[in-house]
């Protein structure tokens, strides 16, 4: 069974195609905000190069977020216009757990952090078990500050993985009893999104094209400033 998987949450475009849960051919391209220029070419070039053709797929995996507003709507519409034409199911997966899972061998809580710029964070804490690892808390957005004194009331031995905290570096340095996963942990895995999909299109836990929305926790920057806009003086 082959599957294509896509996530565009963050700076990092991450393509991969896989076959049986193992990754065929990956590619990964970080250049800011440019997902639209960068995506299609990825798939094609990815494709060319692993033998690939796209009418072989047995299904899509994209992640979902939460992440960058324009990225979402790039990988996520991608995912869903080309699930639709190859009349194939999507599986969605949150960007947060594609940032976790990679560390799940560690012995530690690991709290997943992705910039969400405005001087936030997106994260969410997860459990190492068999296999894998266990969300023990919802998705959110907060403040860096905010989500250090989070940490330092569980007490608990954590391990930060994600982008979200070299950009935040200053706010979680003093933290005690936490480890930093490396900067090749930065970024959601499409190689994990290969694996955690295939297993679910066996369980046939996939969705159609058409239910599948992004996980945004906030407003759009435009929204944001509509709203603003709107309120009396």
């Amino acid at each position: 069974m082959l599957v294509l998987a896509i996530d565009t949450a963050t700076a990092q475009v991450g393509v991969a195609i896989g076959e049986a849960g193992e990754v065929r051919g990956e590619v990964r391209l970080v250049g800011g905000r440019r997902h639209a220029e960068q995506l299609a070419p990825a798939i094609r070039e990815l494709g060319e190069w692993t033998g690939v053709r796209l009418e072989s797929l047995a299904a899509i995996a994209v992640g979902i977020g939460p992440g960058l507003f324009t990225g979402l709507r790039v990988g996520v519409t991608t995912a869903k216009v080309m699930a639709q034409a190859l009349r194939i199911p999507v599986v969605p997966v949150p960007s947060l757990d594609l940032v976790a899972y990679p560390v799940r061998h560690s012995n530690r809580l690991v709290v997943a952090v992705l910039d969400a710029r405005r001087r936030e964070v997106f994260h969410a804490a997860y459990r190492p078990v068999p296999g894998g690892v266990q969300r023990i808390t919802e998705y959110a957005v907060a403040s860096p500050a905010d989500l250090v004194a989070q940490i330092e009331a569980g007490g608990a031995e954590v391990l930060l993985v994600g982008d979200g905290v070299a950009a935040h570096a200053d706010a979680f340095a003093g933290l005690d009893r936490v480890e930093l996963a490396g900067p090749e942990f930065a970024h959601p895995s499409v190689a994990a999104l290969v694996g955690l999909a295939t297993a679910r299109v066996e369980r046939e836990e996939f969705d159609t094209p058409w239910d599948v929305r992004p996980l945004y926790l906030r407003e759009t920057d435009a929204e944001l400033n509509w709203s603003t806009a709107g309120r009396p003086g």
